[in-house]
């Protein structure tokens, strides 16, 4: 009898466990100690990943290469003390002003395809207008290539927050917040502007995910569309970490009909209980 009842509950078990878990995505993230400090001497630590849950590091690190650190008055600062490991990438910034500082990882290139001796093949990463042709076999014909941009960035406050940093750089998906990202509360809503090349862009797939969706049946996305001046309005459910995603919509028609523009946008929010 006992047998039986161990039986039948490992047997429950397992049907909630895989119930519980969300279809595999892999997702960029960047994931600082805190997003706001207070103090005029303050470090953060940023846990930098791909994973398919949300914050927690089981796929692979992300590549620190492309990332760099503003600081509220706008001069680049290094980040310090970064490490490499199998599933993650972790370095420090030293936060030595008051203010809202940047901390972004941004990459520009071409996505595309080409066909060989009959095949289609993709265009290799780190592809650029500039070395387009050296990347490029012989005999290559009927290429066809998209620009690509990604911004994948978080912002953290030391006291009040500040807006020096969100002056538009005109290249890809950038954020021009209407309520400051180091400002959200659960229960009150956020809006928040897009760009694209500098200016506001309708028609933007914009995704927001709650963290921990490993330990919860139901993912919790909210999904939203930029209106004409390219924004959105988010009402946080709870408090807690969030992942917000933004791309260019993708067009139907298989690889012939790929928008000439891809841009994708990644940013982790962290909400305050009111």
């Amino acid at each position: 009898m006992m047998m039986k009842y161990l039986l039948g509950f490992a047997a429950s078990a397992a049907v909630a466990v895989l119930a519980a878990a969300p279809a595999s995505a892999h997702r960029q993230w960047l994931l600082p100690s805190s997003t706001i400090v207070s103090g005029d001497d303050v470090w953060v630590t940023v846990d930098a990943a791909v994973s398919n849950d949300l914050f927690y590091f089981e796929h692979q690190p992300l590549r620190l290469d492309a990332v760099k650190v503003w600081a509220p008055d706008g001069s680049e600062t290094p980040i310090e003390n970064a490490a490499t490991g199998r599933y993650r990438s972790t370095f420090d910034v030293h936060l030595t002003q008051r203010g809202t500082w940047r901390i972004a990882s941004v990459s520009d290139g071409l996505v595309g395809s080409y066909e060989l001796d009959g095949k289609t093949e993709r265009l290799p990463r780190g592809t650029t207008r500039a070395n387009l042709a050296e990347r490029l076999p012989a005999g290559a014909v009927n290429v066809k290539t998209a620009e690509s941009s990604s911004r994948n960035e978080i912002f953290v406050t030391v006291g009040e927050p500040t807006t020096n940093l969100f002056t538009p750089t005109g290249k890809g998906i950038e954020l021009a917040p209407v309520t400051h990202p180091n400002d959200l509360f659960a229960g009150e809503t956020a809006i928040f502007q897009f760009l694209l090349d500098g200016k506001a862009a309708a028609g933007l797939t914009v995704t927001v995910i709650p963290g921990g969706i490993r330990y919860r049946d139901q993912l919790g996305q909210i999904d939203l569309v930029t209106d004409a001046a390219g924004k959105v309005e988010v009402t946080w459910p709870e408090a807690g970490l969030y992942w917000l995603n933004v791309t260019t919509p993708r067009a139907g028609g298989g690889e012939a009909a790929a928008p000439q523009r891809r841009a994708s946008y990644v940013t982790t929010l962290e909400v305050m209980a009111p």
